[in-house]
């Protein structure tokens, strides 16, 4: 039997290619797409913005999915919690690997694993071709953790739990960010509206800064107190509301999810004396901002890198999903579905922001 996958092959070219299903072998997972996420990092791939993207070699692409186990290789009998699973069932799995064996690895920063992208951006012309999501399967190496998503969790709502779900609920962690504290949010799509829900759930006071007013009309859906158009405000005055919304000093933490380096400097502006900077949106190494250093010496800022998470908060997520789909809108946060050969359609307008979410449907 025969898949379809997507790849891509350098600035906005993709391409549509049919291979024969790999066998399983020991310890992967092969699954069934139900459906998969664009997410920003894709837009950036397919632009060309990253060394995957500017590869003129075809590449898979595509990495937040739901998917039904369609084959089980030697010796899977439980996902990666332990719960037994079975040809059908419904599962998600972080799209990096944890080899357990490099130095991060051993000191349990699995999110930080050195080899996690070796099969990332993989070829569609070599075994087991299917690396990517943006396709009819996908191939779970032994290597990868992957997880039954509970009865209850709809598709729509389990699908965008990897990776933006995970990563800003394990950023939030990282920084500690406990209950009768101040979150900043710098940026309304996706990862932001989901940061707003778990800041929420932890007890936090909310502030969301975004240039679209509709998104920030739906930040406040997602639990946000305040939010500030930075379309219609300086920087001085964003200054002066975010110091009226927190008493005068400023929030204790900040989150960056806009991918535009810019951001940083207002981020560290606004912060709290020992505030905390989780940074997430920035990942490329390609692109620089001016910043004022001084503001993190004199603050005594700490600022938190993370670009991945660790696996078991893609389990953590899916139980948040379950327990507050009804409180917030998850449900509505899907703007278009398109099938795989509309891929580019939904990239562009992903890319040009006019919609806040792409799902991809074989």
């Amino acid at each position: 039997m025969k898949g379809k996958l997507v790849y891509f092959s350098g600035e906005k070219k993709f391409g549509i290619t049919e291979h024969e299903l790999p066998e399983a072998s020991e310890g992967a997972v092969l699954v069934k797409i139900i459906c998969t996420n664009i997410c920003g990092s894709d837009v950036k791939n397919w632009k060309g913005a990253s060394s995957v993207g500017l590869s003129d070699k075809p590449t898979c692409q595509g990495h937040e999915f739901i998917g039904e186990i369609y084959q089980l290789g030697e010796g899977v009998t439980t996902d990666s919690m332990g719960s037994s699973v079975h040809l059908g069932d419904r599962v998600v799995a972080p799209y990096y690997i944890t080899c357990k064996n490099c130095p991060m690895c051993k000191i349990g920063r699995y999110d930080l694993c050195e080899n996690a992208y070796i099969h990332l951006g993989s070829s569609p012309d070599q075994w087991p071709y299917f690396g990517g999501t943006f396709a009819s399967h996908y191939y779970i190496y032994p290597e990868q953790e992957f997880y039954k998503v509970p009865d209850d969790v709809p598709n729509e709502l389990a699908v965008g739990a990897n990776c933006a779900f995970s990563q800003v609920y394990y950023g939030l962690d990282r920084a500690s960010l406990v209950s009768g504290e101040t979150l900043l949010i710098q940026g309304a799509g996706g990862l932001g509206l989901y940061a707003s829900a778990i800041a929420k759930e932890k007890g936090a006071k909310v502030i969301v800064i975004d240039t679209v007013a509709e998104r920030l009309e739906t930040a406040k859906k997602f639990g946000a107190d305040y939010v500030i158009n930075a379309s219609e405000t300086t920087l001085e005055e964003r200054e002066a509301l975010v110091k009226e919304y927190t008493e005068g000093k400023g929030p204790e933490a900040a989150l960056e999810v806009t991918g535009f380096a810019g951001a940083f400097e207002e981020g560290i502006h606004h912060l709290a004396i020992m505030g905390r900077y989780i940074v997430i949106g920035i990942n490329s190494t390609g692109v620089s901002a001016e910043i004022s250093p001084g503001y993190i010496t004199r603050k005594a800022i700490t600022v938190y890198g993370v670009c991945r998470y660790l696996p078991e908060y893609l389990y953590k997520s899916l139980l948040f999903l379950e327990k507050y789909q009804d409180k917030y809108p998850f449900k509505d946060f899907s703007d278009r579905s398109f099938r795989l050969e509309e891929i580019g359609e939904a990239l562009q307008l992903s890319a040009d922001r006019k919609i806040t979410r792409a799902i991809i449907r074989p």
